[in-house]
């Protein structure tokens, strides 16, 4: 009768030989992802540029990617959604200036002779002085200023709820439509937002820095705070006003920056 063979039982690993096996694996993996990484960044690198438009600069991939994201954002935007807010002794005394965009031109703007033009259709058009504004309940709000530069800086700004002043001027049709348009006097900077950010509860329109009128670097005499976006979105020295259901022209989307721009 045959003898069953003995199965050979394998000697343990040393700890040398289970370091030398995990790094061994470990490199695998590396590579493995690694080499992925870079052959995606190649096709991304290599796929087509967008059609130039509304938007323009970023890879076709890139820009749905984009697009994506900011409808998966806007189905889930609430105006429960606050950004923190600060004691008014923790806002700089010092505001950083970051661009000049759109009044640069204006060292010497003069607010006497400055109108908001709102444009209520196609031929017809609100304008509406700055007194005019002031007069309004003022709202103030202090909160974290980010810039898709990196830098932040905690900010003190009074105004007018953009919401009130649309219920104000009767405007509540017009901001039902699906974006608001703003540009400066010149027309050489200009943004889209979305409905949702314009009615956020703290969205204002502001005239006034640390308790004291804007200056005209900072956008005097009435400029957009926009809390729920980055600093590029905050456009200074308003001059026209517009209501539309497709996207507006907007100057850094134009150069291949995300439209939505929300935090």
């Amino acid at each position: 009768m045959e003898q069953p063979t003995k199965k050979k039982v394998k000697a343990p690993l040393s700890i040398e030989q289970k370091i030398k096996r995990r790094n061994l694996i470990s490199f695998g993996v590396f590579f493995t992802f690694g080499g992925g990484a870079v052959a995606g960044w190649r096709w991304l690198l290599h796929s087509p540029e967008e059609t130039a438009g509304i938007t323009g600069g970023s890879k076709q991939p890139l820009r749905r990617a984009l697009n994506k994201t900011e409808l998966f954002f806007r189905n889930f935007f609430s105006n429960n959604h606050l950004v923190k807010t600060y004691d008014k002794e923790r806002a700089a005394k010092t505001v950083r200036i970051n661009s000049l965009i759109g009044i640069e031109d204006d060292k010497d703007f003069d607010e006497k002779n400055w109108k908001l033009e709102v444009r209520t259709g196609a031929t017809d058009s609100l304008h509406i002085g700055i007194e005019e504004i002031k007069s309004l309940p003022k709202t103030e709000i202090v909160f974290d200023f980010k810039c898709v530069e990196g830098w932040d800086q905690i900010q003190h700004w009074g105004g007018v709820k953009l919401s009130d002043f649309l219920s104000h001027f009767k405007l509540d049709k017009l901001s039902e439509k699906n974006y608001m348009g703003l540009e400066t006097p010149n027309g050489e900077y200009y943004v889209g937002l979305e409905r949702e950010s314009v009615l956020h509860p703290q969205t204002i329109l502001a005239y006034e820095m640390n308790g004291e009128q804007i200056t005209n670097d900072h956008g005097a005499p009435l400029r957009l705070i926009i809390p729920v976006k980055y600093g590029i979105k905050n456009l200074k020295r308003i001059g026209l006003m517009s209501f539309s259901d497709q996207r507006p022209k907007d100057y850094w989307a134009e150069q291949g920056y995300d439209y939505y721009s929300g935090l």
